[in-house]
């Protein structure tokens, strides 16, 4: 509770205009794509991987999962360096839909497609799919979720939900067929980076002036 307590109204904010500028830049690079998107190749493991519609509310669970570490932080200066490393995140994947704008390859369904679902393809066009910002954020999450439950002395109860849901989110990205494999790996593999380049700044001890001089 008293992290919750903490410059809870610029968290709110912070979280809210953060997920409306990232959505803002996504749907523009979507629809001015540089060249044509290259179709991203299906590996044995897409194809055991049935088509699943069970699975899109969890993968629209991203949204409130993304939001509870920042919830947790208990500093603003906790809550300025993850805003940096989500939005570096952001840039990096932008940057490669820009240069290399890539699709998951089209799927036809053979049964009754939810009307959420038919939303969501109609929407995000399956596009802007390698890296998978989903999973980047997702990954990037997870990471951090289990450096805040460790320093709360948390049970294994809740780091063992932290890594379940993200796992769920992971999987129902490809459940969906809104990413194939590859994409999965390379935004696994982006939000990892951020998240250790970020662990290690946010996390170093600080030199007092002082102590520097000394």
């Amino acid at each position: 509770m008293r992290r919750l307590r903490t410059r809870t109204v610029a968290k709110m904010l912070a979280t809210v205009l953060g997920i409306g500028a990232f959505f803002v830049a996504y749907f523009w690079v979507l629809r001015h794509p540089f060249s044509p998107p290259v179709l991203m190749p299906v590996t044995a493991l897409d194809r055991l991987v049935g088509f699943e519609p069970a699975f899109l509310p969890l993968y629209f669970s991203l949204w409130f999962y993304v939001s509870i570490a920042p919830a947790l932080l208990a500093s603003g200066r906790e809550l300025a360096g993850y805003g940096a490393a989500t939005g570096a995140i952001s840039a990096i994947g932008f940057g490669v839909f820009m240069l290399w704008p890539t699709a998951a390859p089209p799927f036809a369904p053979t049964g009754p497609v939810p009307d959420g679902m038919q939303f969501l393809r109609d929407v995000d066009l399956a596009a802007n799919a390698c890296p998978s910002l989903h999973v980047a954020f997702a990954v990037f999450t997870a990471l951090w979720l289990a450096c805040i439950l460790r320093e709360m002395r948390t049970g294994a109860l809740l780091h063992g939900l932290n890594v379940l849901w993200c796992a769920g989110i992971l999987y129902s990205t490809l459940a969906t067929r809104q990413h194939v494999l590859l994409d999965v790996l390379a935004g696994a593999l982006l939000g990892a980076a951020v998240a250790w380049v970020h662990m290690r700044w946010q996390l170093a001890p600080r030199v007092s002036p002082a102590a520097s001089r000394a």
